[in-house]
């Protein structure tokens, strides 16, 4: 069965893309919410997280499979 491409974005993908802590990754998780205007029970989507960054967003998904 073909893999999905996965919707949300997670502190652990965050920690392994960028070697940081796990307190860095909810750092950032909320800031992103904080720019895109989310409130806190929102998740965080891929999509906004590469956009947050300015990482094109298929090299993001390549870390995420």
């Amino acid at each position: 069965m073909p893999q999905k491409d996965r919707c949300f974005i997670y502190a652990k993908d965050i920690m392994t893309i960028s070697g940081r802590s796990k307190t860095y990754a909810y750092s950032i998780l909320k800031k992103v919410k904080v720019f895109f205007n989310k409130p806190e029970h929102q998740m965080v989507t891929v999509e906004e997280y590469a956009s947050f960054h300015g990482i094109p967003l298929d090299v993001l998904k390549k870390y995420l499979t």
